[in-house]
């Protein structure tokens, strides 16, 4: 205690004897990041968005929730067990409903906050980024639109801001969210421009190496969609922004979709693709196949021809096939044969199908090994959705749209035609991913445009567009209600036997956050504003 005492008055002595200034200057670590460099955050950023964060495993959450849950509830895989039983069977698993929260703000939201802070007022590069701080917005953008989706109500306008003192962010009402992501967006896109100084940009872009024509194209056509997203409940917002879209250009073909760039390194758990590495035996390995849903649809009306077929059949399937940790070994490749695996049956359902006890990779088609290795690029948004969302505002009478037809005809064939990145270059493998013009008319010309509902071929074919993209087609059948799905209740599902419509707040954001008000939703099965549902 005298020791002590003794080293009080010493540091009063000390005290006594600095200003103030001074005081202030030995609080300040001269160690300190005080910025970092914004072209770093950027391309993280962009890895962040094709499930690459800093927050670990960038197989997490694509395997938890874009395959774990949106794959086999939209009915484009299916599987008997593994985590993909919470979409095939409705089952609860906190990872899935989790992880989009988690990683979304701590991994994108994170940097692309920092980003702005420092090209905003008072900021080290302020006015110096001009289109690195805008092509930000609209990555803020989609990743706001994809979480909003997901959970409805969630922190917005207070989110990321701990720097600010702000560790327990108030939960904003959907409605309120996309009113102010369709100003971001039209904000942003108006300030990218070819003329901006912007040192570094095109360097640190991996997308569209810093074509700002191109981040045009991708904002509006972000806008399109999310007002298309709207249309149910909010018809005067979905006109005007369908209009402002398509006013402003939106994608035109394949060749400015969204693509992130992957790598095989520098390691298993850095730059490669989390959908492949979910799906690659002695990596991840998930058990899934292909759905009976989807391989039926791409055989055709007639099943016992190949006439008829959907050309992406033998794109999408691999074939039957035994695929272990050393090879890729087919079982059957003839398009006659392919066969879907039923969603929401177990083992002992296939044994009583098919009458025998069913060995699973000598029966059901699985995924193409082509689009599954580590260093595939991953897709983000595409042109196909596009012209198959002006097809149905052109039907719906939305935003002054026409030529309903024409778009969905375009929006086919580039779905169609979108596989060849997936060849990385090589040729003999962009050949067996390539689907000619001559097979995409053909196709066309055997299912015309109007010789079914209209806005069920559209929805349909959204459908098939987005596979390996399940959490956006999840979101375009909420809307829609296409394609037509069978629903299941199976014993011990948490849905009381229906497709699941918005996903669980994770538990500690329910126990910690005291601005966390949503309990009434926090379910499966209610629905976000968009969808009908409450705020």
């Amino acid at each position: 205690m005298y020791k002590t005492i003794l080293s009080l008055g010493f540091a009063t002595v000390l005290v006594s004897s600095c200003n103030t200034d001074e005081l202030h200057e030995l609080n300040i670590n001269p160690q300190a990041v005080n910025q970092i460099d914004v072209n770093f955050l950027f391309s993280a950023a962009e890895l962040s968005i094709a499930s690459n964060g800093a927050s670990g495993d960038n197989r997490y959450i694509d395997w938890r929730t874009n395959i774990g849950l949106a794959s086999t509830a939209i009915q484009q895989l299916a599987t008997t067990g593994g985590i993909s039983s919470v979409g095939n069977f409705y089952f609860d698993n906190a990872e899935t409903s989790a992880a989009p929260f988690d990683f979304t703000y701590n991994d994108q939201l994170k940097n692309i906050a920092e980003i702005l802070r420092q090209t905003g007022p008072g900021g080290y590069d302020e006015g110096k980024k001009i289109n690195t701080r805008n092509a930000a917005r609209i990555l803020r953008a989609w990743s706001f639109q994809r979480l909003t989706d997901f959970y409805g109500a969630v922190p917005y306008f207070e989110a990321n801001k701990g720097i600010e003192g702000i560790y327990f962010p108030k939960y904003d009402p959907q409605s309120v969210i996309y009113a102010d992501l369709f100003k971001e967006l039209e904000e942003a896109t108006a300030a990218l421009s070819s003329s901006n100084a912007d040192d570094g940009f095109a360097k640190a872009d991996m997308i569209y190496k810093g074509d700002v024509s191109k981040w045009k194209k991708w904002g509006y056509s972000l806008m399109l969609r999310m007002a298309m997203r709207v249309s149910n409940v909010a018809p005067a917002m979905a006109n005007t922004y369908v209009q402002k879209a398509v006013a402003g250009g939106v994608f035109q073909s394949n060749s400015d979709n969204v693509w992130v760039p992957m790598s095989v390194g520098p390691s298993e758990w850095t730059n490669q693709n989390g959908i492949s590495r979910a799906f690659y035996p002695g990596d991840g390995g998930n058990p899934n196949f292909l759905s009976k849903r989807l391989v039926d649809f791409l055989k055709g009306t007639n099943p016992a021809s190949t006439a008829d077929d959907d050309p992406r059949l033998m794109i999408i399937s691999g074939g039957i096939a035994d695929w272990n940790a050393t090879e890729w070994k087919p079982i059957n490749v003839d398009p006659l044969a392919q066969k879907g695996l039923p969603n929401g049956k177990d083992q002992s359902d296939l044994d009583a199908i098919e009458g025998r006890p069913v060995i699973q990779v000598q029966t059901y088609s699985r995924m193409n090994f082509r689009l599954l290795q580590d260093d595939d690029p991953y897709m983000i948004m595409n042109h196909a959705e596009v012209e198959l969302l002006l097809a149905e505002a052109a039907e719906r009478g939305i935003g002054g749209v026409t030529g309903a037809a024409a778009h969905y005809n375009a929006g086919v064939k580039s779905a169609m035609q979108q596989f060849v990145p997936y060849a990385q270059g090589d040729a003999a493998i962009a050949a067996q991913l390539t689907v000619s013009d001559s097979k995409v008319n053909g196709y066309l010309a055997t299912y015309p445009y109007g010789s079914r509902p209209a806005l069920e071929m559209i929805g349909e074919q959204l459908w098939v567009s987005k596979f390996m993209n399940w959490w956006e087609a999840w979101q375009d059948w909420k809307r829609t209600g296409y394609p037509v799905l069978q629903q299941f209740n199976y014993p011990g599902n948490v849905t009381g036997g229906t497709i699941p419509r918005r996903l669980m707040y994770p538990g500690t954001e329910v126990a910690s956050n005291p601005n966390f008000d949503k309990g009434s939703v926090n379910n499966y099965t209610s629905r976000v504003w968009w969808d009908g549902g409450s705020e």
